[in-house]
């Protein structure tokens, strides 16, 4: 681990009157050289990311780009942060979660083992907790940070895992057992006489959206109440600069390019309230979650986000007084950075990735399903596809029985769908009609897991009418159901693309042969880029006692395995009719 000033305090619990539980430091470590500006002011850089998500090659179409400009991968990732820091010895890199967890295949198929390994060699320092860290458990959590082969599928690699160098924070998640965080609350960190301590915690929410055995056995508290909690504590122990790393985010009201990743335009979301409860005493909010980017002043505060996927890094630079311990009066400036690719690869990352892409080959070859004929990813008429249909079909099937979700039906965006599955044997030679991994996670390849909610029939036809109201101002994006949901929309309504969605563009809408019921509630699966309203589908927004299952290429997985021999056959598109 590349050396860092730091002093982590590991609480064992919360200290205030609304948590009502104790505490425990760690010893501290060495400072860093220092860098000392206006006689008693320390220059501190914090470098920070979010919603990484595993993305170790740079990601493919939209998500790698930044407006026009090509962005992210870890080789280019680590060549940023390295010149940086170059420009300040008093440097701190930092997360707001989701490193890992819906990722791709190159990390997903060993337990995103290669994007610890890769956040070790590109100098991650501290991490707060998301949700995603959540989707193996927090057992498996634990060994991502501690380390060790995993319980039954070993270290796939062949090298060991000696898990993060990073440390993990978690301030309001907490053990029901003993009322212990999972990981220290926060870090307090030791710029040559400058403290700035770190607090880390993930949103509350966390259990409605991720599987309940993944959180089992733990307590998600509230983030402002949590932070306050702890800001009469840390003032006791002489720090005044503090800085709150939380996975929950704001969605600005405009699409992300280059212009407007430094701005903040008519953020709203959960991390406004966050901010606007938070003690005065905190100087700076790091947030995620939304994989958005924004640059923005809430109620005095800077609150920053990194877009996603490793597209940005946020540089900041916080001036602190070591004679009064705190931020300076306007000493904080941000600037969202776009990770290039025209800078060189870091050869470190170049060694790892491919390292891991030799060690996947039989992985990704692995024959895991068989086809009866090709499955297009070709619409009709009406929109409607065999491919997307298939996906619906298997969400479906992964989220109908009583513990995973009850759903009735299930929604796939075409977007999501990059290929379509061949019946004739690719150059690997596993036969014709045999489906790999590879192949169907080529499929859909962004790694997303499957959000069951609840909507009412009328919620429901909002969001097919949605699918009319222009996205993007140029195209239509007709989501695909699975079996048993029929509908019909009128092409000469839908040509008048109404940004408003005041238009009667659907209609007959049935489940099962049954109308849909404008005040029945149902249980409605999608994937979690669809959950979080992606591709306009605000509608879905709405969707209450969400429960979040696995990532959608294991589903799909499951459905070919369960229907061979002797194999999936193309889906009919039977379910969706247009008029002229």
């Amino acid at each position: 681990m590349r050396s860092r000033s730091v002093a982590l305090v590991g609480l064992v619990a919360l200290v205030s009157a609304t948590t009502g539980v104790g505490l425990a430091m760690a010893a501290p470590k060495e400072p860093k050289p220092p860098v000392i500006q206006d006689g008693s002011v320390v220059e501190v850089q914090i470098l920070s990311l979010n919603d990484f998500h595993g993305n170790l090659e740079p990601p493919a179409g939209s998500s790698g780009r930044v407006g026009a400009t090509l962005a992210g991968g870890a080789e280019y990732l680590a060549t940023h942060v390295a010149n940086l820091e170059q420009a300040n010895r008093n440097t701190i890199v930092v997360a707001a979660g989701d490193l890992i967890g819906a990722t791709p295949l190159l990390s997903a198929a060993f337990h995103d083992e290669p994007t610890i390994e890769a956040m070790n060699q590109i100098g991650l320092d501290l991490s707060s907790v998301g949700n995603h860290e959540f989707d193996e458990g927090s057992t498996e959590l634990l060994r991502m940070q501690n380390g060790g082969c995993h319980p039954v599928d070993g270290c796939a690699d062949g090298t060991g895992f000696d898990g993060a160098d990073f440390q993990y924070l978690s301030a309001n998640v907490v053990q029901e057992s003993n009322g212990e965080p999972l990981f220290p609350a926060y870090s307090i960190e030791n710029f040559h006489g400058a403290r700035v301590a770190f607090i880390g915690m993930t949103l509350e929410g966390t259990p409605t959206i991720v599987s309940p055995s993944g959180v089992a056995g733990l307590d998600f508290l509230d983030e402002a109440d949590t932070v306050n909690a702890l800001v009469p504590e840390l003032t006791r122990r002489g720090v005044e600069a503090i800085v709150v790393l939380v996975h929950e985010g704001g969605q600005p009201n405009t699409a992300a390019n280059e212009t407007t990743i430094n701005q903040c335009p008519g953020v709203s979301g959960p991390i406004v309230d966050i901010t606007n409860r938070l003690d005065d005493e905190v100087d700076l909010i790091i947030s995620g979650h939304t994989h958005q980017p924004y640059n923005c002043v809430i109620d005095g505060k800077p609150v920053t986000s990194a877009f996603s996927f490793g597209r940005l890094v946020t540089d900041i630079d916080m001036r602190v007084d070591r004679s009064t311990g705190d931020v300076v009066t306007n000493g904080i400036t941000v600037n969202n950075r776009i990770i290039t690719r025209d800078v060189p690869l870091n050869s470190g990352l170049t060694e790892l990735i491919a390292h891991y892409l030799e060690v996947i080959a039989p992985i990704r070859d692995r024959p895991i399903g068989n086809i009866t004929a090709d499955i297009v990813q070709t619409n009709d008429d009406s929109r409607e596809q065999p491919m997307g249909n298939a996906i619906a079909d298997a969400q479906l099937a992964a989220t109908a029985g009583a513990d995973v979700g009850q759903a009735v039906v299930a929604f796939m965006n075409p977007g999501g769908v990059r290929a379509g599955l061949t019946y004739a044997s690719s150059s690997v030679g596993e036969g014709d009609g045999v489906v790999t991994f590879g192949e169907a996670f080529t499929v859909q390849p962004f790694g997303n897991s499957l959000v069951t909610m609840t909507l009412t029939g009328a919620q429901i036809e909002t969001v097919l009418e949605q699918q009319f109201c222009g996205v993007n101002d140029t195209a239509f994006r007709v989501l695909l159901p699975s079996a048993g949901f029929h509908y019909t929309w009128d092409a000469s309504q839908a040509a008048l693309i109404d940004p408003g969605c005041t238009g009667d563009v659907v209609s007959g809408i049935t489940l099962n042969g049954q109308p849909l019921v404008a005040g029945t509630s149902y249980r409605v699966t999608v994937n979690s880029f669809l959950a979080d309203g992606g591709d306009g589908f605000s509608g879905l927004l709405a969707g209450t006692d969400r429960l979040g299952g696995e990532v959608d290429t294991d589903a799909f997985e499951a459905y070919l395995t369960a229907n061979t021999p002797p194999g999936l056959s193309p889906p009919p598109t039977d379910r969706i009719d247009v008029v002229p």
